[in-house]
């Protein structure tokens, strides 16, 4: 299965059964937009909305964390999904939320999923069909099945600080990993993972909203992953980080674990080092 799909390519296949849309839009909270709220106004046909958000695991201090296993089944088999589906998320102001998406199902080992390259804004742009109406629920027994190498934990990163052959890549601006810049969510710290580097996630998309070419992509990463062992991404707080998750495996098929509580976490926990 293939990491990206076509807008053309989802056009010829809207009608296959065994295909599920997910409308993954998600915004930051200073934004001031609800996913939720710009699915009912419009979507792809027979697309249901994943809110990342609520499916995630409530009970944490930290957003959008990583959901148990039976909670992600529940949900997953309520918008019709069986381990045989055929899953292509997409998302709305970017890549962001259907990457994000992307990455939580490969951790709870579903392989068969793609995002859609361009999202519903180039779908829009073409004058594809767009519609309110909502699908049919069809509830589906899903069963999953978690690749715990597509995620890394605080104490991972803890452990592994001075580690040449682990690598962090912090996907946030520059300004926000140098500690120039304030971050968006009140009482974190400014700076950075000890030894982790720098790629923004911006990077990685065209003007356009389509991922970048494969040796762009290629020549970006080149010299950061030589001759290492694991490669976590890291950004605010799990999102971003995921579209270079997505970047590096379509790319290169090299799988990049995302650091779910990223600086959310660590910029907020007690004794954790910080770098400037």
């Amino acid at each position: 299965m293939k990491n990206l799909v076509s807008t053309n390519w989802l056009l010829n296949n809207l009608n296959n059964p065994n295909i599920i849309i997910l409308d993954c839009s998600w915004y930051l909270p200073s934004e001031n937009i609800k996913g939720k709220k710009e699915y009912l106004k419009e979507h792809i046909s027979g697309s249901y909305y994943f809110d990342i958000d609520k499916i995630s695991d409530r009970k944490s201090n930290f957003p959008h964390m990583l959901p148990s296993s039976k909670m992600f089944e529940k949900k997953i088999g309520h918008m019709g999904i069986k381990n045989n589906s055929i899953i292509i998320t997409y998302s709305k102001p970017n890549l962001m939320g259907a990457s994000r998406v992307w990455w939580m199902f490969k951790y709870f080992g579903h392989n068969k999923i793609a995002v859609l390259n361009g999202s519903v804004q180039k779908w829009k742009r073409e004058n594809k069909p767009l519609t309110n109406k909502l699908p049919n629920k069809k509830n589906q027994k899903y069963i999953a099945s978690p690749d715990k190498t597509w995620l890394t934990t605080y104490s991972e990163i803890k452990k592994n600080i001075k580690n040449t052959k682990f690598l962090v890549v912090d996907a946030r601006n520059k300004n926000r990993f140098k500690g120039i810049e304030n971050e968006p969510r009140k009482g974190l710290k400014k700076g950075h993972i000890p030894n982790s580097k720098n790629i923004f996630w911006g990077q990685m998309i065209t003007k356009n909203g389509t991922l970048i070419k494969k040796n762009k992509i290629k020549e970006i990463f080149s010299q950061l992953i030589k001759y290492k062992d694991k490669i976590s991404f890291s950004c605010g707080s799990g999102i971003s980080a995921s579209v270079l998750s997505l970047s590096l495996y379509h790319a290169l098929g090299i799988k990049g674990s995302v650091y779910d509580g990223s600086w959310t976490e660590w910029g907020s926990t007690k004794g954790a080092i910080i770098q400037k």
